[in-house]
């Protein structure tokens, strides 16, 4: 079993995973979200100014350069006059700055790093899987297995490598933590020595309010050369603001003089476009008055036109069928007084009379059948009750048969004349 699963590797490399975790949490997360805080309030101001011209670009770098060289020599200035002081603590503050970035770029490296790591975890896995579902086995064989071992051992020594990076940044920032506090101790003890001298002298307090007289001083010149600067630009800008509005004058005066003289025809075309338009309006009502009457005279005529239409399509239809009544009344009368027999019969009188004759006939047969069964009707309903009665008795002598035979015999029957007697 390798050594890192053992308790106290795991507990070791779980040490360093939260170290990891609470530095990255701690100071790189943090810098870096103000970074890119501060660079998104930049690019917002950026995106809410309007849009700049290259002279406004040239103006601002120039200002830049300005305010790059005032901080400077107000650097310059501080350290000749704070150099005893700060010569103590400038190389510690070069170390510690060269530690803390050695100390992030490391952190980046072991980041990436163990990105890379699980990259190639999910990797192995997806290739293990893969061999799993082809042949049910994951074995390596010959020269992969000798590139895998390779790189293990590569990969090992390269942690190994990070490893012993971050053990030796971790104890140098250690040392480095207990020298400021050396440092911090030392000068709060200077400062003491400093109060104490200043209590005995009577003049306690002084190197603060000196401090602070020094500060004020340099924040009070700055803020003379800044509006000194400031009112020089406004200055400029508003004899530039003047300039371009006399050449805008200038330039603007003959467009005025023709836009003067085409008012004045706006004004001549505008006056004669409303007479025109009263003379339209009146002439379009008189017009509108007179389409109105028009249209309902049109409306009455066609009107009368579909009336008189209607009234002659209905005297034709008329018409026709009187002249195919006639019609049919002139052959009527020809087969009616043709010699021949064969053409009467055809005749629409003669079939009629047929029609006549056989309907009396029918009648007269149907008068004879209701007579007979008028006649009949009294013995029919006579005979039909008797029917019934026998029907009836025949199926009470069904009825006792099948109870004689499902129970026992409680009598007996004789049949004597035709007759049944029940003798119990």
């Amino acid at each position: 079993m390798c050594a890192r699963f053992f308790p106290a590797g795991l507990m070791k490399r779980l040490e360093e995973e939260i170290k990891f975790n609470s530095y990255l949490c701690s100071e790189k997360f943090p810098r870096e979200l103000e970074s890119k805080k501060q660079s998104l309030y930049f690019l917002q101001k950026v995106v809410s100014e309007p849009a700049m011209g290259q002279s406004d670009l040239s103006e601002l770098e120039t200002k830049i350069n300005e305010v790059n060289a005032q901080i400077n020599q107000l650097i310059e200035k501080r350290m000749m006059k704070y150099e005893p002081i700060d010569s103590k603590f400038s190389m510690y503050r070069q170390q510690a700055s060269i530690i803390s970035r050695k100390k992030e770029a490391k952190a980046e490296e072991l980041q990436a790093a163990k990105e890379e790591m699980s990259n190639m975890e999910r990797q192995m896995l997806q290739k293990a899987n893969q061999a799993r579902e082809l042949d049910g086995t994951e074995v390596l064989k010959g020269d992969e297995f000798k590139r895998y071992v390779n790189k293990l051992r590569s990969k090992n020594t390269f942690y190994k490598k990070k490893r012993q990076e971050i053990a030796e940044i971790t104890a140098e920032y250690g040392i480095l933590q207990r020298t400021e506090e050396l440092l911090k101790q030392r000068h709060e003890a200077i400062q003491q020595q400093l109060q104490a001298i200043e209590d005995k002298k009577g003049i306690s307090g002084y190197s603060y309010t000196q401090e602070e007289l020094e500060r004020v001083s340099a924040a009070k010149s700055e803020m003379d050369e800044m509006k000194g600067r400031t009112l020089d630009n406004m200055s400029e800008m508003v004899k530039k603001l003047n300039a371009l509005v006399a050449d805008k004058k200038s330039s603007l005066a003959p467009i005025i003089k023709e836009l003067r003289q085409l008012r004045q025809n706006c004004q001549e075309l505008t006056q004669e476009c409303d007479e025109k338009k009263v003379q339209y309006d009146s002439c379009a009502a008189g017009l509108e008055s007179n389409r109105s009457t028009l249209e309902q005279e049109v409306k009455g005529l066609r009107e009368e036109c579909i009336q008189e239409e209607s009234c002659y399509h209905h005297t034709n239809c008329m018409k026709k069928n009187l002249e195919i009544q006639l019609q049919r009344a002139k052959d009527e009368m020809k087969t009616y007084v043709s010699p021949d027999p064969q053409d009467r019969r055809k005749a629409i009188r003669e079939q009629y009379t047929r029609m006549i004759l056989e309907q009396e006939n029918l009648g007269k047969k149907l008068r004879e059948k209701q007579k007979a069964v008028r006649e009949s009707h009294g013995p029919n309903m006579k005979q039909a009750k008797m029917w019934r009665d026998f029907e009836q008795l025949m199926e009470c002598k069904r009825e006792c048969f099948l109870k004689q035979q499902n129970q026992t015999s409680v009598g007996q029957v004789i049949q004597e004349g035709g007759e049944d007697r029940l003798v119990l």
